[in-house]
């Protein structure tokens, strides 16, 4: 239908096949699809109340709305919407349109002379200024522009548009007879909404600016809210070039293209199509039209903004600075530090020009930037190492503007925000209940019918948080569901999707470690390297490590202690500093390891990083027990064990018991015969504890280390039964894991 279309079209931008003018300086054309309208219009006025019930009629009027703004669809699409919500009425288009088809040219002419008397009488069916009145006059008013040729044209194309409609009905038909009986017939919501999908864009020529305006709008929505019911990235950005083949000056456009090239990180493209937009909105004086003399200035200001964003967005910090120090001098009079907040995270001044920023915002009465930069401030000072109980009080009173000011992608993000918080702090408790408030949590914003207000950001990273939640736990079947819900929600080409594929990778990582399987943790280093450098490095030297490769494992970790130092990134210093000390310890110089424990305590400390410093704690007291000092290293294991056991991972809660088992042991090396035998019971049960927690996660060479134990403590206690079992347990796991030389009192 594309040819046809575009021969059919009045329009003065076309000589010779090349786009002289603006193809919206006509506001909208008759098409076939438009006269399908037009008759269902013309059979609805015609159509008595009583013939047509009250829930039809409300049915046909939420349809007629999308219809009216939305781009052409094949006639076999209308006649099934159409039949969805009155089947009556349904027939008597099918019927007026095939008279008008196989009948004369005089029909069309007749019909389009009838439509007129839609507005006459006292009373008449349309008001003229309705939106169906205004359809109406527009079709009217274009047809009668249309020249005699045209009109041929046009009701050639009619003929055509039936003939094709009835072949697919037939074949519809066909095919329905044999899925489903005739009285299944539902209206879904999702279908009122005549979203534009991709067989239905694709019927269609040029569309008019109406349509071209409700095609970006819908778009850009769907991208923000719901980007899994959006045209896939190829398909959008094929009408959008189809759309700018038409109208090259069409800034909307191009700034879809840029929101489009975002979604696939194509810093080229967007880039492209961002300072295409601005170009245009400035030549065309749109702005300046909207806002006098500053709306030039206003434009250059907010186009260097964009790009300053752009840049961040891709880590290019430098140019985004840049950028956005163009945007202040060209309007020193709106200084906007957000950014600059964003950008340099890192300087000394950071802090400072954060709260300027917030307080410009308050002063102005601006509560969406007041509440950001709250958030922002609520960010920093937390990788600042301040209390939760000051940061909970900030977000707190940002809460209280969004629930004032209705904002609710803010309330989303700050749900997010305290979620991420706590388990920065080891509260896996509290980010657990945070994260399943976000989720049960409906929105206050109303959006489209069939839209979800949750497909946002700050939904994905609760449910990663979940997902990884579950996972410490052992509930890997849970972990699982959550990461396929993430995967249908946000679809490999969807913005977020990097958020739950990092996730994805990491449990798998973790697992393939616990189960001992080192070579296919190994395979997903590269996956985890590509979406997280820093982190694909680590995990790497963690291989290395497990499989005795210790002199690679240490260059690697040292190269990421001094990169993390540098980007101050507490958490990776922390966890780098307590491989090292591992590395040390499982080489026998425990010594060694002090001093990198202590310098990790006092960095976790220092940032209120609990569950870091428990962690901390365990590796200092398994380095004392090496040294021969269990019973202080049994005393410090009372400190660390209670938050490990209310809020750690079931492996770390293992690792805890289990060396609690071996300080007792080795502390029971001078009691006396009873006391000795009572110790050594007590170590049992603590080794059983630490079984069930190993079995939990399916880690089976620890497994492994606690029967060998057991077996030993059973043998010197003379229980020779129980003895046999944990032997011949351990024999199995022996011969069916690895051994990599490492002693068993040397592991953690």
């Amino acid at each position: 239908m594309a040819s046809v279309h575009e021969s059919l079209y009045f329009n003065p931008m076309m000589t010779n096949g090349v786009v002289h003018a603006n193809v919206f300086g006509i506001k909208d054309w008759v098409t076939p699809y438009k006269i399908a309208v037009l008759v269902l219009l013309n059979e609805m006025s015609r159509t008595g109340e009583g013939a047509v019930s009250l829930m039809e009629r409300r049915r046909l009027n939420q349809l007629l709305l999308p219809l009216l703004q939305g781009p052409d669809i094949t006639l076999s699409k209308l006649y099934k919407l159409i039949e969805e919500s009155c089947p009556q009425l349904a027939n008597s288009v099918q019927i007026r349109i095939k008279l008008m088809a196989e009948g004369e040219l005089k029909d069309m002419e007749q019909f389009f002379d009838d439509l007129s008397d839609s507005f006459s009488g006292t009373e008449p069916e349309v008001h003229k200024t309705s939106v169906v009145g205004l359809f109406l006059r527009h079709m009217i008013l274009a047809y009668s522009k249309l020249s005699f040729s045209q009109v041929f044209k046009l009701y050639t194309a009619l003929q055509q548009y039936f003939q094709n409609g009835e072949k697919k009905t037939v074949e519809d038909a066909d095919m329905e007879l044999t899925s489903r009986d005739e009285g299944e017939r539902k209206m879904e919501k999702e279908e009122l909404d005549v979203s534009v999908r991709e067989e239905e864009v694709s019927c269609s020529g040029p569309l008019s600016q109406k349509q071209a305006e409700f095609f970006l709008s819908q778009q850009a929505s769907l991208l923000k809210n719901d980007e899994t019911k959006a045209l896939t990235p190829a398909s959008l950005q094929k009408e959008l070039n189809n759309l700018l083949k038409f109208n090259p000056d069409f800034a909307e456009a191009h700034y879809l293209s840029y929101l489009n090239n975002l979604r696939v990180q194509d810093v080229f493209s967007s880039t492209h199509s961002l300072l295409h937009y601005f170009d245009r909105l400035i030549l065309t004086g749109a702005e300046s039209k909207s806002n006098g003399e500053e709306g030039y200035g206003r434009s250059l200001r907010y186009a260097a903004l964009n790009l300053a964003a752009l840049h961040c967005r891709f880590g290019h910090y430098q140019q985004a600075e840049l950028a956005l120090q163009e945007a202040i001098r060209i309007a020193q009079e709106s200084n906007d530090h957000s950014w600059l907040y964003v950008l340099g995270q890192k300087r000394s001044d950071s802090y400072v020009l954060l709260e300027h920023s917030v307080k410009k915002a308050v002063h102005f009465g601006l509560p969406y930037l007041a509440s950001l930069g709250i958030q922002s401030l609520v960010q920093q000072r937390a990788f600042a190492g301040k209390t939760a109980n000051k940061l909970m009080d900030a977000l707190k009173d940002s809460d209280l503007l969004h629930w004032k000011h209705s904002l609710s992608e803010l309330i989303d993000i700050s749900i997010a925000q305290k979620t991420a918080i706590w388990r920065l702090y080891g509260r896996s408790t509290m980010a657990l209940q945070q994260a399943q408030m976000l989720l049960s949590m409906n929105s206050l914003e109303a959006v489209n019918a069939g839209v979800q207000q949750n497909n946002t950001e700050s939904f994905a990273v609760a449910l990663c948080h979940l997902a990884e939640l579950h996972a410490e736990q052992g509930c890997f079947a849970a972990a699982s569901e959550v990461l396929k819900h993430l995967k249908e929600r946000f679809p490999p080409n969807s913005q977020h999707a990097q958020l739950w594929m990092l996730c994805d990778q990491k449990i798998q990582f973790d697992r393939a470690m616990n189960d001992g399987k080192y070579h296919l943790a190994d395979s997903l280093v590269t996956g985890i390297t590509a979406l997280n450098s820093i982190e694909g490095v680590y995990r790497k030297a963690v291989v290395l490590q497990a499989q005795n490769q210790m002199s690679e494992a240490h260059k690697l970790l040292q190269k990421l202690l001094v990169h993390c130092q540098k980007l101050k990134n507490t958490e990776m210093v922390i966890s780098v500093l307590l491989s090292v000390a591992e590395l040390y310890w499982r080489s026998s110089s425990p010594t060694i390891a002090l001093p990198m424990l202590l310098q990790a305590l006092a960095l976790s400390k220092e940032y209120r990083l609990q569950y870091l410093a428990s962690e901390t704690v365990l590796n200092l007291a398994f380095a004392q027990l090496i040294l021969g000092i269990p019973e202080q290293a049994l005393s410090l294991l009372h400190m660390a064990i209670e938050p490990i056991l209310a809020d750690g991972a079931i492996l770390d809660k293992g690792r805890a018991m289990f060396l609690v088992a071996k300080c007792q042991v080795a502390s029971a090396a001078s009691y006396d015969q009873p006391k000795k035998a009572e110790a050594l019971e007590a170590a049992i049960e603590n080794l059983n504890e630490a079984k069930n927690y190993f079995a939990k996660v399916d880690c089976k060479e620890r497994i492994r280390d606690v029967v060998y134990f057991q077996a030993r403590l059973y043998h010197t206690l003379g229980k020779t039964q129980e003895r046999n079992r944990c032997a011949m347990l351990f024999r199995q796991l022996h011969q069916e894991l690895p051994s990599h030389g490492v002693p068993l009192i040397n592991h953690l």
